[in-house]
């Protein structure tokens, strides 16, 4: 079952089948940006489960599979037996036109990139639209024959079929992907099926958001009290202000200097959150705790679970303090519990999130712990700051993981690396900043490196550390692209660094998008 708090998500929504494209999450958003919710489940969703959840439309997404492959992803029919209007994307398409008795197999002539697609008939999924348009094509397949009953509805060079429909049914196929920016009419396109072919209204905000998570969150808690662990980072502080407003002085926030933070992290967050927002905060300072577990660990993976473990003790043996402690939040984003666990669609697993190891799995299973944001984007948590009336400095602060610098330093964590690390980090935002850049960028911070390198100071040699710069841009953090800062600014962070940190001599820059890279290192 698709689990949510009550009340939480409006009554029409669109459920995303994913079979795995790298775009099924944009699909999500962009129905989004049309005020319609929309949420993604694998392909193998149990249909029962999707029947009550009573959508009110069903997109298949692409995915990098053929039909004809061994162990192709397929869905049985009952899920167009739901009487609700499906639009099938790529590999969506073809799983539709199977399923109605059409026909598909391999194209001598793949299509990646932009195409001309030419529109045939009048459509209402194509109204407004001009004869031809610029679409984004990734297939190697082809529709050769459609189903019975099913129309063509346009064509490109290479495909006779690039999109069909069944009126009455309600049913489409498009070979190209309407989501991503390069279809220069794709939202066109999907605003035509949610209003037009499935006649939804579009009620999905920010504001209705808060006031249904507000009515959820006093729902579920009821007269409970709520431990929070507060990182100072936006996602945390959005949960804490929404949480404070429905629930007041029954949430603890709880904030923990793991001895892996930014440079006077914890001045900050005491100044910011205690005794100016005035929030229910509880510091814990276990730095030396934190190091002492991480000493000697050198594999990501291990920091991440170690951190994660230790978080939920501390967290546990302040709630005995507290003395009543009903339910943990988090502010863990849909992002996270994507990359997290493969149970979203037919995906590998990227990356463990410190709010998903297994303790925490664990009380998430028991009905513990509230996540308001996990359904969420990074973009939209700051439209809910925006909406909840926080400051726009943290707003838009840029994103620090939950296992802080231990991911950012490659290979084993010491006092003197982070130190290292936080002067350099300090030295880039604080150059970002008088650049004017930090609003235009998704990330910008350092990393350590676990090698020296031979340079020269003072007529001197040296063999010192090299510390990378990593920038990138992005909209939701599921794609990213190296940010092309300028050369000047470049050079004053570099030479800032390299002088003013003790134990630098070389800088680099990291030039890899996402993917094939993460934004993170680790």
């Amino acid at each position: 079952m698709i689990e949510h708090m009550p009340g939480s998500v409006p009554a029409e929504k669109v459920i995303v089948l994913d079979f795995g494209s790298q775009y099924t999450q944009l699909i999500a958003r962009r129905i989004r940006e049309l005020h319609v919710y929309a949420e993604i489940v694998p392909y193998f969703h149990p249909v029962e489960d999707i029947r009550k959840e009573r959508p009110s439309a069903i997109v298949l997404s692409g995915g990098p599979s053929s039909l004809y492959e061994e162990n192709a992803p397929r869905i049985t029919g009952e899920v167009f037996d739901l009487g609700v209007p499906v639009l099938g994307i790529c590999y969506g398409l073809y799983v539709t036109v199977e399923a109605y008795g059409g026909k598909t197999g391999s194209s001598s002539r793949k299509e990646y990139g932009r195409a001309a697609v030419n529109v045939t008939a009048d459509s209402p999924l194509f109204k407004g639209l001009a004869r031809q348009e610029t679409v984004w094509m990734s297939h190697g397949d082809k529709v050769e024959s459609p189903p019975p009953g099913f129309a063509v509805i346009a064509s490109t060079e290479n495909a006779e079929t690039a999109a069909i429909e069944h009126r009455e049914k309600r049913i489409y196929g498009v070979q190209f992907h309407p989501e991503v920016y390069h279809t220069v009419h794709g939202m066109e396109i999907l605003s035509n099926f949610l209003f037009e072919i499935c006649r939804i209204t579009p009620t999905w905000s920010m504001k209705s958001f808060v006031s249904s998570s507000i009515e959820a969150i006093r729902a579920e808690v009821k007269d409970g009290t709520v431990l929070l662990g507060l990182s100072g980072g936006v996602d945390s502080s959005v949960v804490a202000v929404l949480l404070q407003k429905a629930i007041g002085e029954r949430l603890y926030c709880v904030f923990v200097n793991n001895g892996v933070l930014r440079k006077n992290e914890a001045e900050k967050v005491i100044e910011r959150f205690k005794n100016h927002m005035k929030l229910n905060l509880i510091y814990v300072d276990a730095y030396d705790r934190f190091l002492g577990k991480l000493a000697g660990v050198e594999e990501p993976e291990q920091k991440r679970k170690i951190i994660g473990r230790e978080f939920i003790e501390v967290f546990m043996e302040e709630a005995k303090k507290i003395g009543r402690f009903d339910f943990l939040a988090q502010g863990t984003l849909y992002p996270d519990v994507i990359e997290s666990v493969s149970t979203k669609g037919p995906s590998d697993t990227i990356k463990s999130h410190h709010n998903r190891v297994p303790e925490v799995l664990e009380l998430i299973k028991s009905g513990k712990v509230i996540e308001p944001l996990k359904e969420l984007f990074k973009d939209e948590v700051r439209e809910l700051g925006v909406e909840l009336g926080m400051p726009e400095e943290l707003i838009y602060r840029h994103p620090f993981p939950g296992p802080g610098l231990a991911i950012r330093i490659i290979g084993e964590i010491t006092e003197e690396r982070l130190r290292v690390l936080r002067e350099a980090d300090d030295i880039l935002v604080d150059e970002i900043k008088a650049a004017g850049l930090y609003r235009k960028l998704w990330q910008a911070f350092c990393v350590f490196l676990p090698v020296r390198s031979v340079g020269v100071m003072g007529d001197k040699r040296t063999y010192e550390n090299v510390i990378a710069i990593r920038a990138v841009t992005s909209v939701d953090a599921m794609t990213a692209d190296w940010a092309e800062l300028p050369y000047a600014v470049l050079q004053t962070i570099s030479s800032r660094i390299i002088n003013e940190v003790r134990g630098v001599n070389r800088v680099v820059y990291d030039i890899s998008s996402k993917p094939p890279s993460t934004i993170e290192w680790e």
